[in-house]
């Protein structure tokens, strides 16, 4: 689900709002193995809202996590670049994204996108320093 709500471009962040579409689209999650179910929603440059959840296979390595859904989400419904996101768990608690989805928020939102932590909104930067992206690419 995408395009789920809409925001002015320019608007503050409404996390609040953000970290309720979060925990709906946690409500979605596909995790019979684990039962460990996660959601996630990013506020997108344009006003956007675009979520994701987790969804599990039996050959466990091949799951998807929450962000890797709303990444999908992102590109799907037009592009854009991530403003802000949250991830939450089951139980509706802040988590922090893993390393892998740390890397696909920095590719899709850069240094200067912020994500709502148990510690406070921090950005990309922040969480993942020192990221390898497309300038590393081109510097080989």
């Amino acid at each position: 689900m995408s395009g789920f709500g809409f925001t002015p471009a320019d608007a503050p962040v409404d996390w609040d709002s953000l970290q309720k579409y979060a925990v709906e689209v946690m409500g979605r999650a596909y995790a019979p193995y684990s039962k460990y179910k996660v959601g996630a929603a990013g506020l997108v440059d344009d006003g956007r809202v675009v979520l994701g959840c987790n969804v599990e296979n039996a050959a466990y390595g091949v799951a998807l996590c929450a962000e890797c859904g709303m990444v999908s989400a992102l590109h799907s419904t037009g592009g854009g670049r991530l403003r802000a996101v949250v991830c939450v768990d089951g139980q509706g608690r802040l988590l922090m994204p893993c390393g892998r989805c740390r890397q696909l928020l920095w590719e899709n939102g850069g240094a200067t996108c912020e994500l709502l932590t148990a510690s406070g909104v921090k950005t990309m930067a922040q969480v993942l320093p020192d990221a390898f992206d497309a300038e590393d690419l081109e510097q080989a």
